[in-house]
C-alpha cells in the first residue's frame, strides 16, 4: 500500500469516527460494557501502573482504568479528534486528573520505549490499517512483564453485529483500504504471529457476549446510520431491506438480542 493510499484510508476513518462520536457516547458504549468488563478482567490492572488505551473512542475503557491505577497514568489514544474531545469532557466531569489525551495511531504510537505496563485495545484493532506495524509498536512500548489485552469480533457466522454491519456495508462502495472493519480480525492468526515475532507470547480466548436493540430501526440508526448516510435513498432502502431480511424477519418485530462471539487477544512480554 502506498503512502498516499494509507493517508487516504486514515482520513476516511477519521471522518467516520468523528461523526460516530455522539452515537458511541449515547448508544454504543452502554452496549459494549460486557466486552469492556472482559478486557479489564484479563488486563489485571494494578494501582500505580501506566496504561495505554489504544483506540479509546469516547473513553469507555480509559476512564474505568484511570480509577483502577490511582497514582498511575492512562494515555487515551485515538485517531479521531472528536472522540478524544468527548473522552476529555467525560474525564473532566468525573474529576480524573491521571488521564492524558493523544491523537495518534497504532502503527506509530506516540509513546516512549518500554514506558507502558498494559496496552488495552477494546474493539479497535479491527480498524488498524497496518496491524503488523501495530504489533511491533505494542512490543516496543511495553515494559518487561507488560501485557496487551485486545478485543475483536469473530466472523459474521458467530457475531450478529458483524453480520448486520457487513450486510449493510455490502451496498456501499468499498473503503479506501482493504482489510479493515468489524469482521477484519475474525482470523486472529496473522496478528498473533506478528505479536509472537515481536517478542510477545500471545494467545486468544473467546466469550459469547451480547446486547439488545428494541427495534430494527434503532439498530439500523446506531450500527449503520453514519456509514450508509452517503448512499442514495434507493440504495439505502435496498440495504435496509437486506439487513432486515437477514437479521429481523417478519415474525420477529420486537426486540432482538445480538449474540456476539468476542475474541480476546492476550499477549505478554516475558523479558
Amino acid at each position: 500500500m502506498t503512502n498516499s493510499k494509507d493517508a487516504e484510508g486514515l482520513a476516511w476513518q477519521v471522518g467516520v469516527w468523528d461523526r460516530m462520536a455522539p452515537v458511541y457516547a449515547q448508544e454504543v458504549d452502554q452496549r459494549f460494557i460486557p466486552v469492556v468488563d472482559q478486557v479489564l478482567l484479563r488486563a489485571k490492572v494494578q494501582p500505580g501502573q501506566d496504561v495505554l488505551d489504544l483506540g479509546t473512542g469516547t473513553g469507555a475503557v480509559a476512564l474505568r482504568v484511570a480509577r483502577l491505577v490511582g497514582a498511575g497514568k492512562v494515555v487515551a489514544l485515538d485517531v479521531s479528534p472528536e472522540m478524544l474531545r468527548v473522552t476529555k469532557m467525560r474525564a473532566e466531569a468525573a474529576g480524573l486528573t491521571n488521564v492524558s489525551f493523544k491523537e495518534g495511531r497504532a502503527e506509530s504510537l506516540p509513546v516512549d520505549n518500554a514506558s507502558t505496563d498494559v496496552v488495552l485495545a477494546s474493539l479497535s484493532l479491527m480498524y488498524v490499517i497496518d496491524r503488523t506495524s501495530a504489533a511491533r509498536e505494542v512490543a516496543r512500548v511495553l515494559r518487561p512483564n507488560g501485557r496487551l489485552v485486545a478485543a475483536v469480533w469473530a466472523g459474521p457466522d458467530q457475531c450478529d453485529i458483524v453480520k448486520f454491519q457487513q450486510t449493510a456495508g455490502s451496498f456501499a462502495p468499498p473503503p479506501p483500504v482493504p482489510g479493515v472493519g468489524p469482521g477484519a480480525m475474525a482470523d486472529t492468526r496473522p496478528f498473533l504471529d506478528a505479536l509472537n515475532a515481536s517478542g510477545l507470547k500471545a494467545r486468544v480466548e473467546t466469550e459469547a457476549l451480547g446486547f439488545t436493540f428494541d427495534t430494527f430501526e434503532s439498530a439500523w440508526d446506531v450500527l449503520t446510520g453514519v456509514t450508509t448516510a452517503s448512499l442514495t435513498s434507493e440504495r439505502r432502502e435496498e440495504a435496509k431491506a437486506a439487513v432486515r431480511a437477514a437479521m429481523w424477519p417478519a415474525e420477529a418485530r420486537g426486540p432482538r438480542y445480538f449474540r456476539n462471539v468476542t475474541q480476546f487477544i492476550v499477549a505478554e512480554r516475558t523479558n
